[in-house]
């Protein structure tokens, strides 16, 4: 139920989300870049264990990955970062992801976020940012 809570609000948050935020404070809410890389790494070990998804990424530089997704999350988040990485659309082309795929990485997010202590509104502000992606990655 949180899940579908959390993903109703970030797609009717995704209209008003689609320019970087022009202050910072989701990024200090999300602890900075050294909170958004605790959380990054928590989620990607969350996939790691789910077997729902995990076989996505088995091909994957998990390092690599990791430092990208810090640097969007960070710049999603109004941080001081640049994204370096392809986009979306190049980065999950041919892979055929489903809106069960996508919804199994955003309970591993959230399940990151809250080991991180990560209070509810900024887990919601953060989920409201990523949204548009969903777009561009399910059934490419």
């Amino acid at each position: 139920m949180r899940l579908l809570i959390s993903l109703l609000l970030a797609l009717g948050l995704a209209a008003c989300a689609q320019q970087p935020p022009k202050d910072d404070s989701l990024y200090r809410d999300l602890g900075e870049r050294e909170g958004i890389t605790r959380i990054v790494e928590g989620m990607l070990i969350n996939i790691a264990k789910d077997p729902r998804i995990v076989e996505h990424f088995v091909n994957v530089d998990i390092e690599r990955l990791r430092d990208k997704l810090v640097e969007q999350f960070c710049v999603e988040a109004g941080g001081p970062c640049t994204y370096t990485g392809a986009t979306m659309e190049e980065s999950h082309k041919g892979q055929k992801l489903t809106r069960s795929d996508f919804n199994a990485l955003v309970e591993d997010l959230q399940d990151a976020m809250d080991a991180e202590g990560v209070p509810q509104p900024a887990q919601n502000r953060l989920l409201a940012r990523l949204a548009p992606m969903r777009g561009q990655v399910i059934e490419k």
